[in-house]
């Protein structure tokens, strides 16, 4: 019985082990962060213990389809930071693979845009690796627990009209309903869709 136990243990943690790289799913805590930010400063997620959530957005300078969402980014910004879920952007792709999303670039199309959130860089891409991001625009809805930490709420689109083509009724705009999903303390539904946008450009 006892080398059972011990094969059973042995088991769970070599399937732990494996799936360590695999990001986040929904409902896990999410990882911590402290990144560099366009001004120059290190800001964590820490900094959010008074939000409600964050809306945490893997994105960058180059990619089509992030510049088609820019504006609704931008947007999203203005309408929830002041009902506590302030947008941060993270970019984690490699300027030496694809250098108009170097620092200076991004800084550059911050002000062209003129964001309103936060936009860091992952320059060793282990925020990306942890999350599990795998495109930009990539999306991870975060909500604050009563410990302090944050938990993810919904993983993928910003909406369903990557090409921004379809009309106010046909557009499913998923963050903006997982957000007021939690407002009336429900569990958003869809939790998860599919993010569609450019693939990251990691370090060779």
């Amino acid at each position: 019985m006892k080398t059972t136990l011990i094969l059973i243990a042995n088991f769970i943690l070599l399937f732990q082990i494996a799936n360590a790289g695999d990001g986040v799913e929904v409902g896990d805590i999410a990882p911590g962060f402290e990144l560099k930010n366009i001004d120059e400063r290190k800001l964590s997620l820490d900094s959010y213990t008074r939000a409600e959530g964050v809306i945490l957005i893997f994105s960058c300078n180059h990619c089509p389809y992030v510049k088609l969402y820019e504006d609704r980014i931008n947007a999203l910004d203005a309408k929830y930071k002041k009902q506590g879920y302030p947008v941060v952007a993270i970019n984690p792709n490699d300027p030496e693979i694809q250098p108009a999303d170097s620092f200076d670039k991004m800084k550059e199309r911050a002000k062209e845009k003129n964001f309103t959130f936060p936009y860091l860089i992952d320059q060793t891409q282990e925020i990306a690796k942890a999350y599990g991001a795998t495109r930009t625009p990539h999306v991870y809805l975060l909500k604050a627990t009563e410990s302090g930490q944050f938990t993810v709420a919904y993983i993928g689109a910003i909406d369903n009209d990557t090409e921004g083509k379809l009309t106010k009724t046909e557009r499913v705009n998923y963050v903006e309903d997982a957000i007021a999903a939690l407002q009336n303390g429900e569990s958003p539904d869809p939790d998860f869709t599919k993010a569609i946008g450019c693939t990251i450009k990691w370090s060779k």
